[in-house]
């Protein structure tokens, strides 16, 4: 079992949790992911690593109720535990394996929607480390539901806050924010890292090649056993097809088909709607 060290609530149904585990705390490195199970009829639910801490043995993930699944491990407090908290998987972010010299030829922005400011943090945060701050961009709907600000602008040279109704930063979609920067704050970009939904990640594809700045897409969201085993992760990269999480979760996004991988994700909305409801009947 694999405790709850801390629960806190980000946003309005988005919750941070504090893990221990102290074998994935040691081994993890930014971009892997973990497979949680809440118990022995739990569903894998995939979380990209968020932040880990070696000292402590404490594994951060960040977790949005959206299923039954999702909805059951945010009913957990501190204190409580899970059964199964298996990683970390995938592989790292390319950031890791290059040198001070790659790194240094690379000017870097990150480009995150909804929780995808979670797992960009931990690779913000190793880049800082190595002292190579980059930009970030990160889009919410309205301010009420930003999460992790403070975390990401104390590790960034630039923190860009975008809101689709204008309530905070930037006014506009996160792919206009980027546009608004290249075009006419002649900021220069040749590396963009983008994690957030499925449809945002799309779009921040088309602008990047059409602006010249190479981009990487995390398609955490694709996963459900972890292994490469159901094949729910599937997408075509280059015409070819690979399984997210074992050969990702980062991929080439201007050789990612995006419309498939939107096609794929919206496979199982019905059944998980109706297992949601399930769940809340049954905890009522």
């Amino acid at each position: 079992m694999f405790r709850i060290l801390k629960k806190e609530k980000l946003a309005p149904a988005i919750y941070l949790m504090d893990i221990y585990s102290p074998r994935v705390a040691e081994s993890a490195h930014p971009g892997q992911f973990v497979i949680v199970r809440v118990d022995e009829k739990g569903e894998r639910v995939p979380l990209t690593i968020a932040d880990y801490n070696k000292a402590t043995g404490a594994v951060t993930i960040v977790i949005q109720t959206i299923g039954a699944s999702t909805s059951k491990l945010c009913d957990l407090n501190e204190g409580d535990s899970v059964l199964d908290f298996v990683g970390p998987l995938g592989l790292p972010s390319d950031l890791c394996e290059m040198s001070d010299d790659e790194l240094a030829q690379k000017r870097i922005i990150f480009v995150g929607g909804g929780l995808g400011a979670a797992p960009i943090y931990p690779q913000v945060k190793y880049l800082a480390e190595r002292g190579f701050k980059p930009d970030v961009i990160i889009g919410a709907k309205t301010k009420e539901i930003e999460i992790m600000r403070p975390e990401l602008e104390a590790v960034s040279a630039n923190y860009y806050q975008a809101t689709d109704d204008g309530s905070d930063g930037f006014h506009g979609m996160v792919t206009d924010c980027l546009k608004d920067l290249v075009q006419n704050h002649g900021k220069q970009y040749n590396h963009c890292v983008t994690i957030g939904p499925m449809i945002m990640m799309k779009f921040v594809a088309k602008l990047t090649q059409e602006l010249g700045i190479f981009t990487i897409a995390s398609l955490n969201t694709l996963m459900v056993d972890g292994t490469g085993m159901c094949g729910a992760c599937r997408v075509s990269v280059g015409g070819k097809m690979r399984f997210t999480c074992v050969e990702g979760p980062e991929f080439d996004a201007h050789q990612v088909n995006f419309d498939e991988a939107l096609r794929r994700q919206g496979m199982y909305r019905d059944f998980e709607k109706s297992r949601l409801e399930e769940y809340k009947n049954t905890a009522n």
